[in-house]
């Protein structure tokens, strides 16, 4: 895989890449950047696409010719608002479609959760006006969200009489039993403070210049992380989430896991760039120097 392969063909969205970081913008302005099969598939192309030239999924920080691959993924919107949910066309096709035909597009829309939940990269979500059903959805599989105090989340499925079942997995996993039940009950729209107070996003800002600014600090602050470990530490989390196993059997795997992270390459460079007191080679400042 090559940075300089051709990207996905997009019409209702963008990719942009400045160094090793990505930028997914949502483009349909028009309709509050509503969800429609050919945004959906647009932007599972981008996730596949930046997934597969991702420091994580490769094991490298530079490709065959020297350009770096990627170790972020902001994904934000154009306009006033970040994500309206469904489409209203495509909810109204949904009444006289099939079970398969529902189901076909309710596995393309989880396609889209699943493939953000899980990239390799670190992925920084900034929402700004509505973020409803599939918009929190979004919001609920990246791993770093800043709302502006101004918007408006809601699980709102039930205000149509469905469920927020493709999203459920992945907003239960960000706030928790309770609140996700409470949130799916009541389907009413809540501010960027309350997403903040219930774990639904992380920071909140009064402007869009505080979020880019908010953006670059978790940027900056994550080039000094391994970019290995922070592919290897959604692995860890899944792997917690999904134990099955005893307790002692967590703890041995542990141990395993410990052992196999400080012999892996990465682990040995962050470990001989402590002890040299230098930046390790994923940093930005040791790139620079």
């Amino acid at each position: 895989m090559r940075m300089s392969d051709v990207r996905p063909a997009t019409e209702l969205c963008s990719l942009a890449i400045d160094g090793s970081v990505a930028t997914l913008t949502l483009d349909r302005s028009d309709v509050y950047n509503a969800l429609n099969v050919q945004l959906i598939s647009e932007i599972i192309d981008v996730l596949d696409w930046t997934s597969h030239r991702s420091v994580g999924r490769n094991g490298s920080l530079r490709d065959h010719d020297g350009a770096e691959y990627l170790r972020a993924l902001v994904v934000r919107s154009a306009g006033r608002h970040f994500c309206a949910g469904a489409d209203i066309n495509m909810m109204r096709d949904a009444g006289v479609k099939s079970p398969d035909e529902n189901r076909t597009d309710s596995e393309r829309l989880d396609r889209l959760f699943n493939s953000l939940w899980s990239h390799p990269c670190f992925t920084i979500t900034a929402v700004q006006g509505v973020a409803l059903g599939g918009g929190a959805g979004i919001i609920a599989c990246s791993d770093h969200a800043i709302a502006l105090d101004s918007s408006r989340i809601a699980l709102s499925e039930a205000k149509l009489g469905i469920l927020p079942a493709v999203i459920g997995p992945y907003v239960y996993r960000r706030v928790g039993s309770a609140q996700f039940r409470r949130l799916a009950m009541l389907a009413g729209r809540f501010d960027g403070h309350e997403a903040l107070n219930i774990g639904m996003v992380d920071q909140v800002s009064t402007s869009l210049e505080e979020t880019d600014r908010m953006i670059d600090e978790a940027i900056e602050t994550v080039m000094s992380t391994g970019p290995m470990a922070v592919t290897e530490a959604k692995s860890l989390t899944e792997t917690f989430d999904n134990w099955r196993g005893t307790d002692e059997d967590l703890r041995r795997w542990t141990l395993d896991k410990t052992s196999e992270m400080r012999g892996s390459p990465e682990g040995q460079e962050g470990l001989s760039a402590f002890l040299d007191r230098r930046p390790p080679a994923w940093s930005p400042e040791d790139q620079d120097g």
